[in-house]
């Protein structure tokens, strides 16, 4: 392995190519995690689109709720795609390499759509914060206009993290050995890689991820505490039921994505281990996605309604 890394470096002595660590040397798991993945990853897929396609197709979801979780859907899909196909590959074969630019492509696009999601379940906090306490205010402060802004804010803030990010971790030099042990570029195990000493570099990712993690939720915790003020003082246990269960869905979506989330890239650096990191990153980046739109469409009547409609009208 050391020999081909060495094969691969330019004359700046900094590696040119990666190669994602063999998951395990027994045939049998890795073509046991491979149809996990791919069977996830594809219901992944097709959850997300139906979901997407119905909001668009179904008039009576054309709300503020629904263009919000049409937009999470679509983030779903490219944050799946931008890790799994990759993943996939390298469980299947032997061709585990990435060139130093497919891995700064790769984690361009995961701190992307991880970010984007992260602002846009804040967006949808406030939507949902909105809808309750301001019922009577509710069209005009959530307004088309107001909804594309927020979807347009959080895209593109997770697009200049994703550039600012990748950028500074790129600009470092890489002097072997070149193997990633992960699954795919994400940050900790690239910055591990990199010669001398990275005690910035690693504080600097951390601050952008409390940053780009916390703030947004720390407006979702905002957003629930005057929910729940307003629901508990509602004089109608059917209003206020009904008032949670809009919340529910979210909630749990919350939950798996900042759980995951924050155990892996919030936790100090001594208690980061391999194993543990991969479990984690195949979670928050294959079942999440999987689970929202069951969550979703579960929970929530007129998206199975609109399913429905939409499945009816393809199979016509």
């Amino acid at each position: 392995m050391n020999l081909s890394c060495s094969l691969w470096q330019d004359n700046s002595l900094s590696v040119q190519h990666f190669v994602f660590a063999k998951f395990s040397e027994v045939p049998e798991q890795c073509f046991l995690l491979f149809t996990l993945v791919l069977l996830l990853f594809l219901a992944s897929l097709t959850g997300n689109a139906l979901i997407a396609l119905a909001i668009w197709t179904n008039p009576v979801l054309h709300t503020p709720m629904y263009f919000f979780l049409a937009n999470l859907s679509l983030l779903e899909i490219g944050y799946t795609c931008s890790v799994t196909p990759r993943m996939l590959q390298s469980l299947a074969s032997e061709a585990r390499g990435i060139s130093r630019e497919g891995c700064a492509t790769q984690m361009f696009f995961f701190t992307f759509f991880g970010i984007s999601e992260c602002c846009l379940l804040a967006a949808m906090a406030v939507d949902r914060c909105m809808a309750i306490c301001s019922p009577l205010h509710y069209a005009t402060r959530m307004s088309q206009g107001v909804c594309a802004q927020l979807a347009v804010a959080s895209w593109g803030v997770g697009c200049m993290v994703g550039l600012g990010q990748t950028n500074y971790i790129f600009s470092l030099n890489f002097c072997g050995p070149c193997e990633i042990d992960h699954f795919f570029c994400d940050l900790p195990p690239i910055l591990a890689l990199a010669c001398g000493d990275t005690s910035r570099n690693e504080a600097a990712v951390f601050v952008a991820a409390v940053l780009c993690i916390s703030s947004p939720f720390l407006l979702i915790i905002a957003s629930y505490g005057r929910i729940l003020a307003a629901v508990l003082i509602m004089p109608s246990p059917e209003g206020r039921r009904k008032a949670l269960s809009t919340c529910s869905s979210h909630l749990l979506v919350v939950t798996l994505f900042y759980g995951s989330g924050s155990v892996t890239y919030l936790r100090p650096k001594a208690s980061h281990s391999p194993g543990t990191d991969k479990l984690l990153a195949l979670f928050y980046t294959v079942v999440t996605s999987t689970l929202n739109p069951v969550i979703y469409s579960l929970r929530n009547k007129e998206v199975k309604a609109a399913l429905r409609r939409t499945l009816g009208k393809r199979k016509f």
